[in-house]
């Protein structure tokens, strides 16, 4: 939970202190409605019960006014009635430990319940009574409630999770609150029978029946009566039979064993179900060697062939050896030599029938025992919980991979890295892990991993121990493979074409129904999982290419393939769904691929749209440009009917633009695709942005009447001037867009003008207005469901150039947390911010240090950002008179300038012009003035990034080189002054010459 607002302890916004009490009573009041507020009449009332101010509405509001100045003006809202948080639930105590609660009470897991209630009982820490009776103590009154249930569901978890030595005391403070609570007497005889002694039970157990008797004239409840039954039975000695000892320590299963004991104790029968290897047999062995159960019984059901064979298969593990026929003789039997015990049935999947009867039958005729089964599907009894066992997290499956590495060779080197990415790829298997380990012994992990494409044939064992069919993997998913019957296994070769999991709609035009899927879900061969945009089918990547395998044995493929294409060219999603969009990314990209490689121009149009539309959304400019640069030949050549002109339309769009700002992409097959397509009114962005794009005349479009079509030139404008390097020209432009935009039209387009505007004013008009526009632009887009992960950076450069260091600090933060796959460039990023930080708080040499930190980190192996960072540190230096402290950093200059400026695109030629006034004032600090000054002159014609450095504009560049040598940088101003971009590159090789000429000199 990230509380921003504390109310029950304290009264304090992101750990300040918020003193008096007419601002924690009015936070209290709207606290307590995070949703609708607090109107006007009701605060007046509830803050001056007694006597009203002389002008209650005036004071008011000079109340909330104060409030908002000590705290945020966004934290409190007005509305039409009042006043309300503009906080979520998650960011207030008061409400969050509301949600604590009822996560706790709603989970089955005790391990879940249990975190759930310790962190809402850790926002009450603190807490004082309350008795004043104003809204702020009746706020803390009303969660006292709160705090008993979250301490309650704390106990009870503790005694279920058994550590019962912690939740024996608390239980007991429950149990003299709530004498009649028999679910917490329950636990609390369990815990004294496990600390104090089944006696110590048993008294308070007798102690309970009379009062009950005495006091309602009733008895105790039947789940109470039953573990009064156990613990009479406690003393007697336990009995297994055929529960396995443990080989070798379990790892990473404490949760789920857990978990099914709990299911235990509430159900008369509980299935773990999942696919082969999981560690299902395993599990349910560790479950009945602790099990509450005095009995307990394994019945190995592998060897059974048919079904009729089960219960004389159970019957026999119990030790009944009557050869009777009477109905119903071996199954009555069986529950009177089990009483109040546990049976184990182990590996039902190929007789469920006649499993399903045994258990049936057995609890038809026995209400104390307990039945346990294992196998790739539930046996669907109404008395069943299904526990469906989860894959083996990564961290469990590395330090599993490296204990039986090291026990099949004890010297094997296991580098980090390549084990997590190994144990990444097997699925989440245990058994794939112990056959991987076993073949440590020939090879290295390295050459493992890199094996591992052909899994089949690589991961077999030689365990003497493993059964048959757990010895290879190949072996595993053939055992369930052949369960199924053929339709279902017709089924799964075509299924497996998705690599992505595909929802329950996909399935149905793939196969014609969906119906069989629920048949491959019983099975354990399909995962139900849930989407953003709803419930979704998966197969783990074994499972896959064992099914991919059997389809090119039928030689199915491309008969299965065309009916893939086909599903995704006619996959029913816009733009504006981009959680569909999402769930089908793996799916529309490997349809993406067919279609290029079969020159399939309907299918490239449709997902590259979808596609493309998505990584819009996502900020994700790399992709867009593969995506471009992969799709532009067969576009090109693609000749649209009326219902892919849309699709076409939209792709053609999205590869043009990003050609324009994207060096190694070009436009001009976009351009030719959009200039043969029909045009169409602009009443949406794509349509609109084609007729701009193809206009003769964009300056015209941009004062059009029409809105979204002036727009939409504006912006293509700002980019063309930004190109230019004229940036006030696209400033204007950008701001023009967002004037020609009305509270009505789309999210979409009033987020892009925020944004452009936002990102613009970062080097032109630096600070407030940078952050106002940008702030506006994120929430917009957070209201349009769109992930940005570029957009919470350049909030901390305009953070960082208005002096707001603590809101930069927490954005840096959580984008930390969330960061990318762009590791690198984004931990040398928000170095740099932590540089600039520290120097705003007065702390220089802190700084300094943390940008020649940044210097040192590997550079980012794509992008011009390294150069920026290099840049900056030299610049920071020779600001702060420390140039001496990056003296190498700035002997790089040259070279990196060099390598720079033959292929930097034109959008961005101020890392270009950042690069030549580090080198400049790096120049300048050695006494070198004159080309210093020329180099000052030429970095203002390519342009000056000033995101971490905003007053670095025009006017300081003059004085900085006119101090130097102001007739020098006079001619210089002259010399490139008219030049254009070739010239200008041209330029920078010779004044580097003249640089090295001078020095020599």
């Amino acid at each position: 939970m990230t509380i921003e607002l504390v109310l029950l302890s304290r009264v304090a916004y992101r750990g300040q202190e918020i003193t008096g009490s007419g601002p924690g009573n009015l936070l209290a009041l709207l606290a307590g409605d995070l949703r609708t507020g607090c109107g006007t009449a009701r605060l007046i009332d509830e803050l001056w019960p007694a006597e009203k101010p002389a002008h209650p509405g005036k004071a008011l509001q000079i109340l909330v006014s104060r409030v908002r100045a000590r705290l945020a003006p966004e934290v409190i809202v007005s509305t039409p009635t009042g006043y309300r948080l503009g906080l979520t639930a998650e960011q207030v105590d008061s409400s969050a430990v509301v949600e604590a609660a009822s996560a706790a009470e709603r989970d089955d897991d005790p391990s879940v319940a249990l975190r759930h209630a310790e962190a809402g009982l850790a926002l009450f820490a603190g807490a004082g009574d309350t008795i004043s009776g104003d809204p702020l103590s009746t706020l803390r009154a009303a969660r006292a409630r709160t705090h008993r249930s979250l301490t309650r569901t704390r106990a009870l978890a503790l005694s279920r999770l058994g550590r019962h030595a912690e939740a024996a005391g608390p239980l007991g403070d429950l149990a003299r609150d709530h004498r009649f609570d028999e679910e917490i007497l329950a636990e609390l005889l369990r815990c004294e029978a496990a600390t104090a002694g089944a006696a110590t039970a048993l008294a308070r157990y007798d102690t309970y029946r009379r009062a009950v008797r005495d006091e309602l004239g009733s008895n105790p409840g039947p789940a109470l009566q039953d573990l009064h039954r156990a613990l009479l039975l406690s003393d007697t000695p336990p009995v297994r039979h055929g529960v396995r000892q443990e080989p070798n320590p379990m790892l990473g299963r404490d949760r789920d064993a857990a978990a099914v004991a709990g299911l235990l104790r509430t159900s008369r029968v509980t299935s773990i179900v999942g696919v082969g290897g999981l560690g299902k047999t395993r599990l349910a062995h560790a479950v009945a060697r602790t099990a509450e159960q005095k009995v307990v019984h394994v019945v190995e059901l592998a060897g059974v062939t048919a079904d009729d064979d089960v219960v004389r298969a159970a019957a026999s593990a119990l030790g009944v050896r009557e050869e009777v026929t009477r109905p119903g003789f071996h199954v009555a039997r069986i529950a009177e030599l089990l009483g109040p015990g546990l049976l184990v049935l182990d590996n039902c999947e190929h007789v469920i029938r006649g499993a399903a009867e045994l258990v049936r039958a057995l609890i038809a005729v026995s209400p104390d025992v307990r039945v346990l089964t294992t196998g790739r599907a539930p046996l669907r009894l109404s008395s069943e919980a299904v526990y469906q066992l989860p894959e083996l997290d990564r961290a469990a499956m590395a330090e599993l991979f490296a204990q039986r590495a090291r026990a099949v060779r004890p010297g094997i080197e296991l580098p980090p890295a390549v084990v997590r990415e190994l144990c990444g790829r097997l699925d989440g298997l245990p058994l794939a892990v112990e056959l991987a380990a076993a073949r440590v012994r020939v090879m290295s992990v390295t050459e493992l991993a890199r094996r591992l494409d052909d899994r089949f044939e690589l991961l077999r064992g030689q365990a003497r121990d493993a059964p048959p069919r757990h010895r290879t993997l190949h072996a595993v998913i053939d055992w369930s493979w052949h369960l199924l019957d053929p339709a279902a296994q017709a089924a799964m070769r075509a299924l497996s074409v998705f690599p992505g999991g595909f929802s329950p709609y996909a399935s149905a035009q793939l196969l014609g129904s969906a119906e069989i899927v629920e048949q491959l879900v019983d099975q354990s061969l399909l995962r139900v999982v849930e989407g953003a945009a709803g419930t979704r089918f998966r197969m783990l990547e074994s499972v896959r290419e064992f099914s991919v395998a059997q389809r090119e044995a039928a030689a199915e493929t491309d008969a299965v393939i065309d009916r893939f294409l086909r599903w995704a060219r006619d996959f029913d999603a816009d733009l504006t769904n981009l959680p569909a969009i999402g769930d089908e990314r793996d799916n529309l990209l490997q349809a993406l691929r067919y279609g290029l490689d079969r020159h399939d121009g309907a299918t490239v149009a449709s997902t590259a749209a979808l596609l493309g539309g998505l990584w819009v959304a996502e900020s994700n400019f790399s992709r867009l440009a593969a995506l471009a640069q992969d799709t532009a030949w067969v576009l090109s050549h693609f000749r649209p009917g009326p219902e892919l002109v849309e699709a076409t339309r939209t792709a053609a769009v999205l590869g043009a633009l990003v050609g324009f700002v994207t060096p190694d992409v070009s436009p001009l097959r976009p351009l030719a695709v959009l200039r043969r397509l029909p045009r169409a009114a602009p009443d949406t962005l794509i349509r609109a942005t084609h007729i701009v794009l193809c206009a003769p005349d964009v300056a015209a479009l941009s004062t059009s009447d029409d809105r979204l079509l002036a727009a939409v030139a504006n912006y293509v404008l700002s980019y063309t001037f930004e190109c230019a390097n004229e940036r006030e020209k696209a400033l204007r432009s950008a701001h023009r867009m967002l004037a020609s935009l009305g509270p009505g039209d789309m999210l979409m387009i009033r987020a892009l003008a925020y944004g452009r505007v936002g990102e613009l004013s970062l080097q032109s008009d630096p600070g407030e207005p940078a952050f106002r526009y940008l702030s506006r632009a994120l929430s917009l887009v957070e209201e349009l469901g769109w992930s940005n992960e570029r957009g919470p950076w350049a909030l901390m450069l305009a953070d960082i150039q208005r002096g707001a260091y603590d809101e930069a600090e927490r954005e840096l933060d959580a984008a930390v947390r969330g960061r990318g796959d762009d590791a690198i460039a984004v931990e040398r990023f928000g170095m740099c911010v932590r540089a600039e930080i520290l120097r705003g708080r007065g702390d220089v040499e802190g700084g300094l240090r943390m940008w020649r930190a940044a210097v040192a980190r590997p550079p980012d192996p794509v992008g011009l950002w390294p150069y920026e960072v290099e840049a900056g540190a030299v610049i920071v230096h020779a600001r702060h008179g420390r140039i001496e402290l990056v003296r190498d950093v700035a002997g790089t200059l040259p070279g990196l300038l060099s390598e720079a400026v033959a292929t930097l695109p034109v959008l961005a030629f101020p890392v270009c012009g950042t690069l030549l006034l580090a080198l400049a004032m790096a120049d300048l600090e050695r006494g070198a003035a004159a080309p210093a000054t020329r180099m000052i002159a030429l970095a203002q014609r390519f342009g000056v990034l000033r995101g971490f450095l905003p007053d670095l504009d025009d006017e300081l560049l003059r004085h900085l080189a006119e101090t130097a040598d102001r007739p020098a940088y006079a001619a210089a101003k002259a010399t490139y002054a008219g030049l254009g971009h070739d010239d200008l590159r041209a330029a920078v090789p010779v004044l580097l010459r003249t640089r090295i000429s001078s020095d020599h000199a």
